[in-house]
């Protein structure tokens, strides 16, 4: 079913932040940094995957996600979504349900045998596709997943996360540069607010959470 609701950006940040922290998401661990894909280090770590598990959450992020496009790109801006191998698939999946079009998912390379196809679904020239995944940290994913649609002759002009870092300078002018808009619920600042908030974790680990997110370089100098 299509959202009708659409709550104000600000309360949609502060309860996606709440729902990841009460469905354990977020891990801070200044002590034991853990290590992200890029090879760097940081004390926060998020694991979106867990929300498909725990459905009333599922489907209240699903339903901001949706009137979020909706709001931010148009009704009747798209006409394709498509999801990234493998935690954007079933977001995808949900998201096109919401807004009552066809799904597809793009590899993050060639399957290597059949076919050795990227995309998997119907997808036709000319379309205009929703990328959906999980989150966003820098950016850098998602222009290969994009670079795969318009590869079909489909267009693709915007991403849809559920989480963005927003840590990471140039992430969204890095999108924009090739024509990518970003649009998400949250951020580390407003699960950062919201574990203030509630006290979810002691005030030391808060304050190098806030350090980290401040600026991850200095940080990083200084852990060594």
């Amino acid at each position: 079913m299509i959202p009708t609701s659409h709550p104000p950006k600000d309360e949609i940040a502060r309860l996606s932040a709440r729902m990841l922290l009460e469905v354990g998401a977020v891990h801070f661990n200044a002590a034991e940094p853990y290590t992200y894909a890029s090879g760097l280090k940081g004390p926060t770590y998020v694991d979106c995957r867990r929300l498909i598990s725990f459905p009333r959450v599922r489907a209240t992020l699903m339903d901001f996600l949706a009137c979020t496009v909706l709001r931010e790109a148009g009704f009747e801006a798209f006409d394709n979504v498509a999801g990234g191998e493998t935690a954007g698939i079933p977001f995808a999946a949900l998201i096109a349900e919401r807004l009552g079009l066809p799904m597809t998912y793009v590899r993050k390379k060639p399957k290597g045998y059949g076919r050795n196809a990227r995309i998997e679904g119907v997808m036709g020239e000319g379309q205009r596709v929703l990328l959906v995944e999980d989150l966003t940290t820098d950016g850098g994913s998602k222009l290969s997943f994009v670079e795969a649609i318009r590869a079909t002759g489909a267009t693709c002009g915007h991403t849809a996360v559920i989480f963005f870092y927003d840590i990471f300078p140039g992430a969204r002018e890095g999108l924009a540069a090739q024509g990518i808009a970003l649009h998400h619920l949250c951020t580390w600042w407003d699960v950062l607010a919201e574990a203030k908030a509630q006290g979810a974790f002691d005030a030391g680990t808060l304050a190098e959470v806030e350090a980290f997110l401040t600026d991850p370089d200095a940080w990083r100098a200084h852990l060594g």
